[in-house]
């Protein structure tokens, strides 16, 4: 297959790269870099398959020539929401390159775009009696982060109906593995705190929950959706819970000083583990690294 990963130079995209280059595919990289590295896809160009890299914004007017150019059988979209960025301008982009993105797929017969979506940011607190969600449930939609979430979906939504651009947008909970940045999520922060040999900071009192999913997985499941699960939001997660507190003393052991403590962020989720039938059924797709085989994996 002919793909287009943008934001492929990303933590995320860059994996999926990776893995698209192993299998065959041609693929075609967009990013602006702003976030993403080269050096994440250091490992896809040392493979030596059909991999092209565009220094490209998804929202620049050249976009749309590119995919008239490349012919893509499908788009994955990872660049509408950059790690560590909440801010309303940020937010603005986010809705403004999906938009990109479903236009050039309408105008030049894309098959499929592919896209994810924060699962906390989209589904917001959940009472503990109906965790893990179902896709299914009524979404609270958490601070500005989640109206964006549900404006890219309903997007994606109108764009099926309207223009028959077919999606499938992954749901995710916390991924982690290498490459992430620091400020992409918890797991990144507390391993950068370790290796750099200073103090963890903890916002809030640790007792918030998340659902931990490896990167490989992640990508498994990414890489399923480009023929799987259209017309459909898919949760990506494990369905188990870890603290804060206790995902800190498995990655860096009990006798470890405890983390500084920092108020807590605005709109932060107490807890959110996210149900997988969709998944199994319209992705054959079930994670299948535990939690501390993923960490360890981080310090091979």
């Amino acid at each position: 297959m002919r793909l287009l990963v943008v934001g492929g130079a990303g933590f995320i995209g860059s994996h999926l790269v990776d893995r698209l280059v192993v299998e065959g595919h041609t693929v075609d990289v967009v990013d602006d870099l702003s976030t993403g590295s080269l050096a994440n896809l250091a490992s896809a160009r040392a493979l030596g398959g059909a991999l092209k890299i565009h220094h490209l914004d998804a929202c620049a007017p050249e976009f749309a020539s590119l995919v008239a150019m490349r012919e893509p059988e499908a788009i994955y979209h990872l660049g509408w929401c950059p790690p560590g960025r909440g801010d309303a301008s940020t937010s603005a982009r986010a809705v403004h390159s999906t938009l990109h993105v479903l236009e050039a797929a309408r105008q030049h017969d894309v098959g499929k775009v592919v896209t994810a979506v924060p699962a906390t940011a989209l589904y917001g607190d959940v009472p503990a009696r109906e965790l893990p969600v179902k896709e299914g449930r009524e979404s609270v939609p958490s601070g500005a982060d989640g109206v964006v979430a549900r404006a890219v979906v309903e997007l994606l939504s109108v764009y099926r109906t309207r223009h028959d651009v077919e999606f499938t947008a992954l749901a995710l909970s916390c991924v982690y593995g290498t490459r992430q940045r620091p400020d992409g999520g918890v797991v990144a922060a507390f391993a950068d705190a370790l290796a750099q040999g200073t103090t963890a900071q903890l916002h809030g009192d640790g007792r918030q929950a998340r659902d931990f999913v490896f990167i490989d997985d992640v990508v498994d499941a990414f890489v399923r959706a480009s023929r799987r699960g259209s017309g459909l939001v898919v949760n990506v997660g494990t369905g188990v819970l870890t603290s804060v507190r206790d995902l800190w003393r498995l990655m860096a052991g009990p006798a470890a000083p405890a983390p500084q403590v920092a108020p807590a962020r605005p709109d932060d989720v107490q807890r959110l583990s996210l149900a997988l039938t969709r998944a199994r059924i319209h992705l054959a797709w079930a994670p299948w690294t535990d939690l501390e085989a993923g960490l360890a994996s981080l310090r091979a």
